[in-house]
């Protein structure tokens, strides 16, 4: 298919059915390979003349956030979240429609019905929620799902209020993450693939220490180039 990153490129993509009885396990043997999941599918890119793709994590333990990333909480300090179960709302579809209008009007997913937004929620074989942030009034401005796996939380798709650039919920998320494992007893936030030639993939790298995952296994990732 095209792929969704890169112009003039299409991917290729390995993937494996994720079972009720035995998913959860698989899900995390996969995810240690860079594996990523929709619905009750693990999936990794195996595109043959490229390897763009670079499955990245944060060491959620040993995190020290940057000077703008302090900035990002005190903005958001007067949010309120809550993890809620994998279950799809109106008022979730509301801010995901208009997310994905504003953000990737041409993408495959701005083209999702109510019904394909409740099964990217809720078909899941594995542990999984939704986070829920608010504004001081209650308005639902960002929702993050993410799967919980061994070793760390596995953010598997975010959306916010277009609205609210200013307060950079993308990266709050992320933060709000990264606070959330070591209280889990998790180690690590898995934040899917960096690309070097993807502009909008350039945030992942500022949420140091990354870790990035390469032919000998997970290494520390400066964020400049790729991993051998």
């Amino acid at each position: 298919m095209r792929c969704p990153y890169l112009p003039d490129r299409t991917e290729q993509l390995v993937f494996t059915h994720l079972g009720a009885g035995s998913g959860e396990r698989m899900h995390g043997v996969l995810a240690q390979a860079g594996f990523r999941r929709s619905h009750n599918i693990a999936y990794r890119p195996d595109c043959p003349s490229c390897n763009a793709c670079v499955p990245v994590r944060v060491r959620a333990r040993d995190f020290l956030p940057s000077r703008s990333q302090k900035r990002n909480r005190s903005l958001n300090k007067e949010s309120t979240s809550a993890v809620c179960n994998p279950q799809a709302t109106q008022e979730q579809f509301d801010l995901f429609v208009g997310y994905q209008q504003s953000r990737h009007d041409d993408g495959t997913m701005a083209k999702m019905d109510f019904a394909d937004y409740q099964a990217m929620v809720e078909d899941t074989p594995i542990k999984t929620f939704i986070v829920e942030h608010r504004d001081a009034e209650g308005r639902l401005i960002a929702c993050a799902l993410s799967d919980v796996l061994a070793d760390g939380l596995s953010m598997v798709y975010s959306f916010f209020d277009p609205a609210e650039g200013r307060r950079g919920l993308g990266s709050f998320m992320i933060l709000d993450h990264i606070a959330r494992a070591p209280t889990m007893g998790l180690d690590y936030v898995y934040l899917g693939y960096w690309i070097a030639e993807a502009p909008k993939m350039a945030y992942k790298a500022r949420f140091a220490p990354l870790e990035s995952l390469g032919g000998s296994g997970w290494k520390h990732f400066s964020g400049s180039a790729s991993p051998s």
